[in-house]
């Protein structure tokens, strides 16, 4: 049934011609409960998680979980495992020179490794946006990245080599030595019974008789390996007689392939040029000159009775490099080469958060007037700070586990001296004399100096979701 609008009146709302009382209307309206009650979306959620996570959590169970725990329990006990040693193991830790030069090599290695990469992974990224073959070189620096870290060891085991000839470190640091100050040592050269020279105390040589001005002064010397001969070595040949004056040659008093005679200067034999000659008397230097090319010298008139002598350090061995696995380099060194090794790591980390920096900023920045150094201080650094801080932490949690380079680049006699807490880890838990116990105090103080940095890094990535 329905009603005529009269004018003027709202519009009432349709009637419907559907019977309440219609039982298929009921029919549709209604709802069967399930057997069981309602099932929940959410928890068919989680049960489905659930079971996709279950395979990680056991594997993180069994892999990081139990050790963890297994670790910290069997640290309180001994050696043997049989008995509770209480905190004696952690004692142990700060008690033990070895333990204690590890705790304190790690201390050098977290506090110098990481800032130095990080310092050149910026330098490095930042001077390659300006040359034209920037990713050329960044290919060359991050290519230590692809080498093992033991095959990296076995390279600077080499590169730190004490001999010149094999090491390159020492080859280019004699190299740039004897540039400026050049070593004419004869190691091992000393005079033969026949000669007028012998041996005057502390590895030097003196005339047997005292010499004369306006004579001719011989200094003959052997057992110059040919090796140790200046290459610019001429022909030995007798000095000029000056009145007045003490004039001589010093020379190699060996001729190669033989037939040459004692004390006297044959056509073959070479001068022992810069060989330094003392004028002594009354045990004090009157004089003193250093020999030519060809071996002659001159003396003035202040050497006239006076003994010859040739000093100490003329024999003295010739400039060997530096000692860099001795106990004083050893840590520095092998920071050297890890240092090789990660810095294209924060290289290219640091450049790819540089090519999102807006270069809006630094333009307006030298348009104000503001210096490179000022663009680079003021704005760059601070808009990388979030990639630097996690290049940091990256390499300070690599470096509190620092093992292989440690273990591969000192020798033996330097080992002691280099140890860090992964190498004394692997040393107290291994071997015939292990010590399970210390072994699993040491595993335990390296999870509590790591936990710190992983929370930081933990907190940092929130703030960064925040934002």
């Amino acid at each position: 049934m329905t009603t005529a609008n009269t004018g003027g009146g709202a519009t009432p709302p349709p009637v419907s011609t559907t019977d309440p009382a219609d039982p298929s209307r009921k029919a549709r309206t209604s709802r069967t409960p399930r057997k069981g009650g309602p099932r929940s979306v959410t928890g068919t959620r989680k049960l489905v998680a659930a079971g996709f996570l279950l395979p990680a959590l056991v594997l993180l169970g069994a892999l990081v979980v139990y050790p963890i725990g297994f670790s910290v329990y069997r640290s309180f006990f001994d050696k043997s495992g049989a008995n509770f040693a209480g905190l004696d193991n952690y004692v142990e830790l700060f008690t033990d020179a070895s333990i204690l030069t590890a705790v304190k090599n790690n201390a050098i290695w977290v506090v110098v490794a990481p800032t130095v990469a990080t310092a050149l992974g910026l330098i490095f990224a930042v001077l390659t946006e300006r040359v034209r073959w920037g990713t050329a070189f960044k290919l060359i620096v991050f290519m230590p990245m692809a080498i093992s870290m033991l095959a990296a060891g076995i390279i600077f085991r080499l590169v730190y080599e004490q001999d010149p000839a094999r090491g390159v470190a020492n080859a280019v640091w004699v190299g740039v030595h004897d540039t400026f100050s050049e070593s004419a040592g004869y190691p091992k050269a000393h005079p033969l019974p026949v000669h007028p020279l012998k041996a005057g105390g502390g590895g030097s040589f003196v005339t047997k008789e005292p010499v004369s001005a306006g004579t001719e002064v011989l200094l003959p010397l052997v057992g110059v390996a040919p090796a140790k001969m200046p290459s610019d070595a001429q022909p030995a040949k007798a000095a000029k007689v000056e009145d007045g004056r003490v004039t001589g040659t010093a020379w190699l008093d060996f001729t190669p392939g033989g037939g040459g005679k004692p004390n006297v200067i044959d056509p073959k034999e070479r001068g022992l040029r810069s060989l330094k000659v003392e004028a002594v008397k009354d045990g004090k230097v009157v004089a003193s000159a250093t020999a030519g090319a060809d071996g002659t010298f001159s003396l003035p008139a202040a050497a006239d009775g006076a003994q010859l002598r040739l000093p100490a350090a003329n024999f003295k061995e010739p400039y060997n490099g530096v000692e860099w696995l001795g106990p004083t380099l050893v840590t520095p060194a092998i920071i050297g080469s890890y240092l090789w090794m990660w810095a294209g790591f924060a290289m290219v980390l640091i450049a790819a958060g540089l090519a999102s920096v807006p270069r809006e900023l630094m333009e307006a920045a030298r348009v104000d007037g503001a210096t490179e150094w000022q663009v680079f201080r003021r704005i760059t650094v601070p808009l990388l700070a979030p990639v630097l801080a996690v290049v940091m932490v990256t390499l300070m949690i690599n470096v509190l586990k620092i093992f292989d380079l440690v273990f591969i680049i000192p020798p033996g006699s330097s080992q002691a001296d280099a140890n860090v807490l992964a190498l004394q880890l692997y040393r107290s838990s291994f071997g015939t004399d292990a010590d399970l116990g210390v072994g699993s105090a040491i595993a335990v103080l390296l999870l509590l100096l790591v936990i710190p940095v992983m929370l930081f890094n933990v907190r940092r990535m929130r703030r960064e979701t925040r934002r």
